[in-house]
């Protein structure tokens, strides 16, 4: 009798540790700059990666995600190497994710490989990111992706000598070499090039040297915050638009987030990109639903948030395709085959690659409704990385 209630009891203990192993939290450790210059970085992809779980729940496959926010103060790559350590060693979560800066992405690229952590990259755009761990995938996009087209669009519309200035660091190159290879393989002119530092830049002196050259436009990436406000600031103050001199840009220049406080000089500004708060689709209108109700304090969401809402909707995908037992090598097989309806519209993952492919397209700051938007006119569908 004694042996049957110890066994019964047993079977009672284990069928009410079954709930609490299936209640374990999936832990996604979120690394990226949350205070310092680029602190609206780590806040625009938290924000969108909270807005996918207001939309649609924090629970898959009986377990509850568990968001783990670590500030590398950025750019610190060694800071973010560290903090990978920390999330991967002592806290064993599932995934990896954010990366709001190239630099410190590719200090964490071999965290991911030696820990076998699928990591999910929400902003960082330098092509070459993801050939540094097989753990990689990126649902935001490249500069070369944003950038070639330009040099396409700009051709086409009669702009034949441009003048180039971007930040100093991989994304900046990229966008640098990529747009000069489609504008110059159509028949364009590149006069000259600048690239500024990423740290504190003074813009004076390089839009004074563009002005001097009499460029018939000037090709732009910046990272969005301080610098595209500094350089368009000084673009109206030396009366480089009056000059005749147009700027076309990658979407950075012109972020949704700053756009309204960026005012006037951004008018008519031309830029090709892969997200517009301006989008029109049923998707990008829930999308900005739920950013608000999500983040009620957090502003215009942008393209980074874009960036956290589907590489957030991407994890949940694999969290429940496994049935919540996740295993790192699966969950790269199915991030390979991801495609669906993003707020930006169609994506997917190239499995050669694991590099997003999606639509680019050209648009124009416009204000409306008392508001400046950058509205889309024309796009190159399914565009992939041409780095790649």
């Amino acid at each position: 009798m004694m042996k049957r209630l110890v066994a019964a009891l047993g079977i009672a203990a284990a069928a009410a540790m079954a709930p609490a192993q299936a209640q374990e939290p999936v832990r996604i450790g979120l690394i990226g700059p949350f205070s310092g210059p680029f602190a609206d970085y780590g806040k625009q992809i938290e924000g969108g990666m909270k807005a996918w779980l207001k939309q649609n729940g924090d629970t898959y496959a009986g377990r509850k995600i568990e968001i783990l926010v670590r500030d590398t103060t950025g750019p610190a790559p060694e800071v973010a190497k560290r903090l990978a350590q920390e999330l991967v060693v002592r806290d064993k979560v599932d995934f990896l994710a954010g990366f709001g800066l190239t630099p410190e992405a590719l200090a964490v690229a071999p965290v991911a490989t030696q820990a076998k952590t699928p990591m999910v990259i929400m902003n960082a755009a330098t092509s070459v990111i993801t050939t540094r761990s097989p753990y990689a995938v990126r649902f935001s996009m490249t500069l070369p992706q944003n950038s070639a087209p330009m040099g396409t669009w700009a051709i086409k519309n009669g702009i034949k000598r441009v003048y180039t200035l971007v930040a100093d660091y991989g994304p900046g190159i990229d966008s640098e070499t990529w747009f000069s290879k489609f504008f110059k393989d159509a028949g364009g002119e590149i006069i000259d090039s600048v690239r500024v530092p990423l740290k504190n830049p003074e813009f004076a002196p390089f839009i004074q040297r563009i002005k001097d050259a009499k460029p018939e436009a000037v090709f732009v990436f910046l990272p969005p915050g301080e610098h595209t406000i500094a350089f368009m600031k000084g673009f109206q103050e030396r009366g480089l638009k009056e000059a005749g001199i147009k700027v076309i840009a990658t979407g950075d220049l012109t972020d949704d987030h700053l756009l309204d406080s960026m005012g006037d000089p951004v008018l008519g500004i031309i830029t090709t990109f892969h997200y517009s708060v301006a989008h029109d689709s049923p998707e990008n209108k829930a999308f900005l639903k739920a950013f608000a109700e999500a983040n009620p304090s957090g502003g215009r969401p942008n393209f980074m948030a874009v960036g956290g809402y589907d590489g957030m909707r991407a994890i949940t995908e694999v969290v429940k395709s496994l049935n919540g037992k996740l295993d790192a090598d699966k969950a790269m097989e199915l991030f390979k085959q991801m495609k669906f309806e993003s707020p930006r519209g169609p994506i997917s993952i190239d499995p050669a690659t694991r590099d997003i492919v999606q639509n680019i397209y050209a648009r124009k700051v416009e204000r409306r409704d008392g508001h400046l938007y950058n509205v889309e006119f024309d796009k190159f569908p399914n565009f992939k990385d041409p780095a790649k």
